[in-house]
């Protein structure tokens, strides 16, 4: 799993679960019993379905750049060990509480885990269920939670795009760099710069959607931009990356701009100059994706529930970078 997804820019991965039933005294499950270790594929037992909750028999679960981190304990949210990581799976529903009604047997559903995704079935609350519409295959819904949701929240709910605005988005071949790239240009016709640290990288960016790209490893990326786009600068800025980069992102930024932090993939979190966000009017906002489940759930429940129907209308279309098998995990 690390050789693979490891890095700020590298598309997630997935994994498949095995054929066979879904529900049974035990299931496999990926388990992190010590940080910085390879993961295990253990079998664990099955837990009874309390009212409220939905056991699912996961097909997908995604790989984020989130579960490199919680299984090295450089993750805000340290889960006590053993654990399960996955953030986000699809599946078919097996079981359902006595007090669910929102889903049955038999139904498609994505689900938001916290960790514990990575399993042949997951136990989950019915409220971090949503049904997966016809014509959305499993495999691509479950690349929506996470990535697309950020995406979506960044763009619309964070910095209000509109159409025709310029939008650059640091960090641009990743999981969540590509689905900024994906929604900001096929669902709000703004027109995006992708930065990256590679050419083959912004390669991809630009297959994706991308009217331009910035390879910033070969030089300044606030200089880069000005040449694209004149000395007015970008609108929006989606910055994954921090440090160094986000600051010439910052300083990219045309009159009232915005841009939204959503991580820090090159390990360095910068001090904003407050004086760049007077001199501009600019705004500098955080997003956080896992606090709005907590925070403001009709927001992120809505929100996902766009996700779904972008992509059952052909509107977005997730990019799935590798598929592997739950054994294949361990590495």
């Amino acid at each position: 799993m690390a050789a693979v997804a490891w890095g700020r820019c590298f598309p997630r991965v997935w994994l498949r679960r095995r054929a066979g039933p879904g529900c049974g005294r035990h299931y496999r499950a990926a388990l992190c019993a010590e940080l910085k270790q390879p993961l295990a594929i253990e079998e664990v037992a099955s837990c009874p379905v309390r009212p409220h909750e939905v056991r699912v028999d996961v097909h997908f679960c995604g790989v984020n750049f989130a579960d490199i981190l919680v299984c090295r304990g450089q993750y805000q949210e340290k889960p006590q060990l053993p654990f399960t990581p996955g953030m986000e799976f699809s599946g078919t529903v097996l079981e359902t509480g006595t007090d669910v009604s929102t889903v049955k047997e038999g139904d498609r559903v994505i689900g938001v885990s916290g960790f514990n995704g990575m399993a042949e079935e997951c136990i989950i609350d019915h409220k971090t269920l949503w049904q997966i519409p016809e014509g959305v295959p499993l495999r691509e819904a479950a690349t929506l939670p996470v990535s697309y949701v950020t995406a979506i929240l960044a763009l619309e709910h964070r910095a209000c795009t509109r159409p025709g605005e310029t939008v650059l988005v640091t960090a641009a071949a990743g999981a969540t760099g590509l689905a900024v790239i994906d929604v900001a240009t096929n669902v709000l016709q703004a027109k995006v710069i992708a930065a990256a640290g590679s050419d083959e990288k912004c390669s991809l960016a630009m297959r994706k959607g991308a009217q331009s790209i910035v390879n910033y490893s070969q030089g300044s990326l606030k200089e880069a931009v000005r040449k694209l786009v004149g000395s007015d600068g970008v609108n929006v800025v989606i910055d994954a990356v921090g440090g160094d980069v986000f600051l010439e992102a910052l300083r990219s930024l045309a009159w009232e701009g915005r841009i939204v932090v959503v991580g820090f993939a090159g390990g360095t979190i910068a001090s904003v100059p407050a004086n760049l966000l007077l001199l501009k009017n600019v705004s500098a906002m955080g997003l956080y994706w896992g606090r709005y489940k907590e925070q403001n759930f009709p927001v992120f429940s809505r929100i996902l529930s766009s996700a779904l129907q972008y992509c059952q209308q052909g509107r977005i279309q997730p990019h799935i970078g590798a598929v592997f098998k739950l054994e294949e995990s361990r590495g």
